[in-house]
């Protein structure tokens, strides 16, 4: 099986939050901000629901790009990996490190800003053989135009493009899985696929 029909799975996959600060946040212009959040949220959700590794970290955090989002560390907590100047997430020897220790070589990334803090780390780690989710619904950037952009450089550099929910049901796999419910419960709680969860725990409620 080559790489591109290969699935995400709960076992093979670690999830890399890169550059979500307050500072760079304000830039974003691609999508409305109120979804990019919603999309962030969820995505950090799945791995924390099923257990993925995740690694977070943030570009001079003391400088104008500010801390980390607190939508991300209220769901994944304050482990943070400080880059003292590397544009590149994948030039810091902590952050590569980090993933190296997980043992895993698919890669969900997501960044702020896409055509930067996601697409740079995107190609250098497919370079050295990982196999790389962008999740370009939980990043975002100046505008479409550079996202479009980046979406084609990453797809030309080997970059699979996706989007959270997406990576979620990849990972879920089968509505009778162990973490089925919980993940679906994601789904209706950050997208409007809520309506339709809602729907189910109504017809599955004992009848009184």
């Amino acid at each position: 099986m080559n790489k591109f029909a290969e699935t995400l799975t709960i076992d093979n996959a670690v999830l890399a939050m890169i550059d979500h600060q307050t500072g760079l946040l304000v830039s974003c212009r691609d999508q409305d901000p109120h979804l990019m959040t919603e999309n962030i949220k969820g995505l950090c959700a799945m791995a924390k629901t099923v257990g993925m590794p995740t690694v977070t970290t943030a570009s001079m955090p003391d400088g104008p790009n500010g801390p980390i989002m607190p939508e991300i560390t209220d769901i994944l907590g304050h482990d943070i990996i400080e880059r003292a100047g590397e544009i590149n997430a994948w030039k810091s020897p902590a952050f590569k490190q980090a993933i190296e220790a997980t043992g895993r070589k698919k890669i969900i990334m997501a960044g702020i800003v896409t055509d930067v803090c996601l697409m740079f780390p995107a190609i250098s780690a497919v370079a050295e053989g990982y196999d790389v989710y962008a999740v370009v619904d939980a990043s975002g950037t100046w505008n479409k135009s550079v996202a479009d952009a980046s979406i084609h450089r990453m797809t030309q550099a080997g970059v699979k493009v996706a989007t959270w929910a997406s990576v979620l049901a990849e990972v879920m796999d089968d509505w009778r899985s162990e973490k089925g419910m919980e993940l679906g419960g994601i789904l209706g709680q950050h997208t409007t696929y809520r309506w339709v969860y809602n729907s189910f725990l109504q017809a599955n409620q004992p009848q009184g």
